[in-house]
């Protein structure tokens, strides 16, 4: 059992019920490019009380809000909304939210969403080879401003922009969640994806989040999970690696503690101390939660 306190640097909430929020992707018509049906999610709320409720005999010690509400007119409401549950009940302790970086306005969204404590990072679903974009990254430039992490959902194919994003801008934490995303297991596109990724790997201001590998890998053991967890780490180092859990999405292929004991079984060769950095130290530093 995984003792260790654990901050879960890749949970969604969400509320269908309230008007100033929209949730495209957990309406019933719904079906997922890469997931296909997750209609056993798609639950008309999931606050952090449900969350708390859902871990309470995990030792989760903080939480990271990544980005849920999608298709909002307005996603600092999603921020105010996020932050209201914070300061009932301490979670989540930091929150990542939506800009569309390319517009003309992101500067003036980012400075509304730093009206509120807990926020930490920027993501933007953008499309194509949208880090090469000249307008996304006169948005992206505005992180800086406040110390700002991006949250980047990515796949391989996209990993070298990343990398020239990276090099673009030194001083902007790049987070890469869900592993980079790799879409298949087979042997070749493993190959593919730890060669991208070893390359990438060189910018020392993008760092790795081990988060969401149940979404490619529905009937996931220990030992599926082992090579990806294990590359994420020995490429990027303990220092620059950090876990989240993508709740309540991932809850469709397993538990919650059978995704905190998963993580604790793979990285049980490492010192205690690098346990602790990847386990907690290393979120609570990017995030600075």
């Amino acid at each position: 059992m995984a003792e260790l306190p654990f901050v879960d640097t890749h949970v969604h909430l969400s509320d269908l019920r309230a008007p100033q929020l929209k949730y495209v992707w957990l309406q019933p018509e719904f079906v997922h490019p890469v997931l296909g049906d997750i209609g056993a999610i798609q639950a008309q709320r999931y606050w952090a009380d449900d969350f708390l409720r859902e871990t309470r005999f995990q030792n989760v010690a903080r939480t990271v809000h990544v980005q849920a509400a999608l298709g909002i007119a307005d996603p600092v409401e999603e921020t105010r909304w996020l932050q209201a549950f914070a300061d009932r009940l301490g979670h989540p302790h930091g929150i990542v939210g939506e800009v569309h970086l390319a517009r003309p306005d992101a500067a003036e969204v980012i400075d509304r969403h730093m009206a509120f404590a807990n926020f930490r990072g920027v993501r933007d679903f953008g499309s194509g080879d949208y880090p090469s974009d000249r307008n996304w990254r006169r948005g992206f430039a505005n992180l800086a401003k406040y110390g700002l992490v991006a949250c980047l959902d990515s796949s391989p194919e996209t990993y070298a922009s990343i990398k020239s994003l990276a090099k673009a801008f030194p001083h902007i934490v790049i987070s890469l969640d869900h592993a980079g995303f790799p879409r298949r297991r087979d042997g070749e596109y493993f190959a593919f994806w730890k060669r991208e990724l070893m390359n990438l790997a060189e910018m020392s201001n993008v760092m790795i989040k081990i988060s969401g590998l149940g979404m490619c890998d529905n009937n996931w053991t220990v030992d599926s999970l082992r090579p990806w967890v294990m590359t994420c780490i020995e490429t990027f180092g303990v220092g620059r690696s950090f876990f989240g859990t993508n709740w309540p999405v991932d809850r469709m292929y397993s538990s919650y503690g059978d995704v905190l004991n998963a993580y604790a079984e793979l990285i049980s060769g490492f010192s205690g101390e690098e346990q602790v950095a990847l386990f907690s130290g290393n979120a609570q530093r990017i995030f600075r939660v």
